[in-house]
């Protein structure tokens, strides 16, 4: 049992709420005083965030866009892809997971596309790196969604460059085959096409297909930078948007990842649809690449999830505040989206695949993430508005499937800053 003086219900903050859980799951909530033998949480309990877009091994970039675009910034990441092997990227998303736990975040979808050795020849295992996130992801106690990435070219109409090759299963039946090969305990395994760019058009088809047949989720980065919408526009004559519309690449259970340059007809087009999207506004505003229409495309009936990207911060409710902030400034008006609101963005497992997490509800998977309002960031906040103001350094304690992984701020297994400070060092050595 687990008591609050403050926990999130699907109706919004209630005082004094009991959770008895079973097996992992919320199997009664009830209003009241603590009984005897009920653990108490403190402060504001929330359910356990999600984190719908991570690339793991982009966390040993933080910090290096000082200067330069997203393409040379691009060219960082491609030298660090470069140097990971199963055993070096096991240890370092085992940090990255470690910190998303500590800040709350109880689901993680990992679009992963770094698949193969160095030059593109295939460990003993085809799905060594893999395993390695499935591994990391258990032993740091955070549920993983592993969108399996299919990347097949260079950009459109140029062969792969010699990092590329990592990535690439050669056609989009290899990359089938090889992941339908993978499993591992109490991961998820959906799909993802890496970009229109990196996706040949006759190929987008098969994948979205491959997705659809198996009942998975699908991802897709899309128009990211105005530089893919005008090369695709080039290429195809149409917008991303519009390509995958014409290839079965759009509806309810696919994520657009950005949408941030979208033509108005994308944005009806994902919302009629009921296309997710995810948004990752703090990895946009690190890289420059701008801000999407994050009002447009809910009022279009897009649902909005929240990625932390390449984990310039990994922070969920920190994206969350930067969407309405950033609608603020790209509008000059205030109120787009409320706390509650926020919240649910940043709660949106449905977008993994999971969507029996992220409520607080009776069924619902037991994931409590408790916020401290003692801290001095909370001191005199109301209680309604805290999703809008907290920070994941206010996390004091997470509960993931009923049980403990932080308690007074810590990750209880892994010591998080010294395992993420020696990979990476490793890694930039």
């Amino acid at each position: 049992m687990f008591w609050c003086e403050w926990a999130w219900l699907p109706e919004g903050p209630c005082r004094d709420v009991l959770f008895e859980v079973e097996s992992g799951r919320i199997t009664a909530v009830r209003r009241g005083e603590a009984p005897g033998g009920a653990r108490r949480l403190p402060g504001l309990v929330l359910p356990g965030l999600a984190n719908a877009h991570s690339h793991a091994f982009h966390r040993a970039l933080r910090g290096d866009t000082a200067r330069g675009t997203f393409w040379t910034w691009r060219e960082q990441m491609y030298r660090v892809a470069a140097k990971l092997d199963p055993d070096s990227y096991y240890l370092l998303a085992r940090g990255v997971y470690a910190e998303m736990v500590q800040a709350g975040i109880t689901g993680v979808g990992e679009f992963h596309y770094l698949h193969h050795a160095p030059g593109g020849s295939r460990y003993r295992d085809p799905n060594a790196m893999s395993h390695a996130l499935a591994q990391a992801a258990h032993d740091a106690g955070i549920r993983l969604t592993l969108l399996d990435t299919c990347y097949l070219a260079g950009g459109f109409d140029r062969e792969l460059d010699e990092v590329q090759q990592r990535f690439s299963d050669g056609d989009a039946a290899g990359w089938g085959e090889r992941a339908e090969s993978f499993t591992a305990k109490d991961v998820l395994l959906g799909a993802a096409v890496h970009s229109v760019r990196a996706v040949p058009a006759e190929a987008i088809g098969q994948v979205a297909g491959w997705a659809r047949d198996r009942k998975v989720p699908l991802h897709v980065h899309v128009s990211e930078q105005r530089a893919e919408n005008e090369a695709c526009l080039a290429a195809h004559g149409r917008t991303p948007v519009q390509l995958l519309a014409e290839r079965g690449a759009l509806g309810e259970d696919v994520t657009a990842v950005h949408a941030t340059h979208l033509a108005a007809g994308d944005v009806a087009l994902l919302g009629g649809s009921g296309t997710g999207v995810c948004l990752c506004p703090t990895t946009e505003a690190d890289l420059a690449d701008g801000i999407g229409p994050a009002g447009a495309l809910a009022v279009a009936g897009s649902p909005l999830s929240l990625g932390s990207d390449g984990h310039s911060v990994i922070d969920v409710l920190a994206e969350a505040q930067a969407v309405e902030s950033y609608q603020r400034l790209a509008t000059e008006t205030r109120g787009h989206h409320g706390p509650g609101e926020l919240l649910a963005m940043g709660t949106a497992h449905s977008a993994i695949g999971r969507p029996d997490a992220g409520r607080l509800e009776v069924g619902a998977r037991a994931d409590f993430v408790a916020i401290d309002l003692d801290t001095p960031r909370l001191a005199g906040v109301a209680i309604p508005v805290v999703p809008a103001v907290a920070r994941a350094g206010d996390v004091r304690e997470v509960i993931t499937g009923g049980r403990t992984a932080v308690a007074d701020g810590a990750h209880t297994t892994i010591d998080t800053a010294r395992e993420l400070r020696e990979s990476i060092t490793a890694l930039r050595a």
